[in-house]
């Protein structure tokens, strides 16, 4: 009798325990909603995390540099405008031939002298093609005044900041002053301001001004020569994990061609450590969510005690006790995660479309006025409840293994 006993108990272990979890239906749902908000935060705030690296990302690459860019050995180090792409042109037919490579764009940069009648600044200067340079970034967008470049020779363009600096506007005269590649020689050259841009970074904003390329090249005596050609492709991933990628075959002698996270090694730096964050934030709100389950589980223990002072007499085996407490756990994990599921999906969804209103900052020097709109992935409602529910069963081991080693005599003692 004590085996149908033992045999019947075990099968209805799954009942017991629900029936068990709703003895205290408080409780219950307390522990449910610690739990499920717990995951519900996790997916939310890996969903941030998400949505501000691809902000990151998008800022960095779109709005001025590319996704990559070729460069003579050591130009970057200092902007020496001695250290021009002397083949240029046959650098372009290469990426004219990618399919990889959406757009490209050439540049002529170097340092100068600014100056209006009112003013004088230093700030650098960008000879660009205004048609490549609007399918690579967004320096076309960001006039708020003004017409974009149209190739004239005399057309410049300035970032606001600067434009308030020198008291400039639309028509006034612009002197630049550089130094000519190779000789040294100082040049100067006269510009009317056609174009007020705000980026909206304020790096760009204040220290740049655009010309046409072909007019740089000519005031620096370059010849047909560049000093930047900058790459966007029909995959950004292409830039970096792609080993048959473009930029492989252009790192040659001394061309260097990198991608936007070898250009911004801080910044390429600072993004491998989000997914640190998503781990210590899912660390602590687990290690809270495990103190309740384990507080939630002895209290249902200590109120049922006699209950299994009487099972253990007439011979339930321990591991059956021990199995009831984590089929209540399961049960537990289970209820908690479509909670938090629902919650995650829910706040994930209504921010992935309002974003998140962070206001201005400056992040690893990328400056961020947008709000941040989330992004789920599908990782975030499979790998994230399996996390929940072991971490509830091993929360759970403990209040198990003390209802299992309950001795019989004690438990009744104890509920007279």
């Amino acid at each position: 009798m004590a085996r149908t006993f033992i045999r019947g108990f075990t099968l209805l272990i799954p009942r017991l325990a629900l029936r068990n979890l709703l003895r205290n239906t408080r409780r219950t749902v307390l522990t449910v909603l610690l739990i499920g908000c717990s995951l519900g935060a996790l997916i939310l705030t890996d969903a941030v995390m998400i949505g501000m690296v691809k902000v990151m990302v998008e800022s960095l690459t779109t709005t001025f540099a590319g996704e990559a860019q070729v460069h003579r050995q050591g130009f970057r180090d200092n902007y020496d405008v001695d250290l021009y792409l002397p083949d240029s042109a046959a650098i372009e037919q290469q990426l004219e031939a990618e399919p990889t490579v959406a757009a490209y764009a050439s540049r002529v940069i170097s340092g100068g002298m600014i100056t209006s009648s009112y003013n004088v600044t230093a700030g650098m200067i960008y000879g660009v093609n205004g048609p490549q340079e609007a399918r690579v970034g967004k320096l076309a967008q960001a006039i708020t005044k003004g017409e974009y470049l149209q190739g004239n020779a005399s057309e410049l363009l300035i970032g606001a900041p600067m434009a308030e600096l020198l008291e400039v506007d639309i028509g006034d005269r612009i002197v630049l002053t550089l130094a000519e590649a190779d000789s040294g020689e100082l040049a100067q050259a006269l510009f009317r301001v056609s174009g007020i841009f705000e980026f909206g970074v304020r790096e760009l904003d204040a220290n740049l001004v655009f010309i046409d390329l072909q007019r740089a090249r000519q005031v620096l005596d370059l010849g047909n020569a560049s000093h930047e050609i900058a790459i966007r492709f029909t995959a950004a991933s292409a830039a970096d994990l792609d080993p048959n990628c473009i930029l492989k075959t252009l790192n040659s002698g001394d061309i260097e061609a990198l991608g936007w996270r070898a250009l911004n090694k801080d910044v390429n730096a600072m993004l491998d450590m989000t997914g640190y964050s998503s781990f210590i934030v899912g660390a602590i709100l687990f290690l809270l969510a495990s103190l309740g389950v384990i507080n939630s589980m002895f209290m249902s223990i200590y109120e049922r005690i006699y209950e299994f002072g009487v099972a253990k007499a007439i011979g339930t085996r321990p591991r059956d006790l021990f199995r009831l407490i984590l089929t209540e756990a399961l049960l537990l994990a289970l209820l908690s995660c479509v909670v938090g599921m629902l919650l995650g999906f829910g706040l994930g969804h209504w921010y992935g479309i309002n974003g998140i209103p962070m206001g201005e900052m400056e992040v690893a020097g990328i400056a961020m006025n947008n709000n941040i709109p989330t992004v789920l992935a599908g990782y975030q409602f499979t790998t994230f409840p399996l996390y929940v529910i072991l971490l509830t069963l091993l929360a759970a081991l403990y209040p198990a293994r003390f209802a299992a080693a309950i001795v019989p005599a004690e438990a009744l003692h104890r509920s007279l």
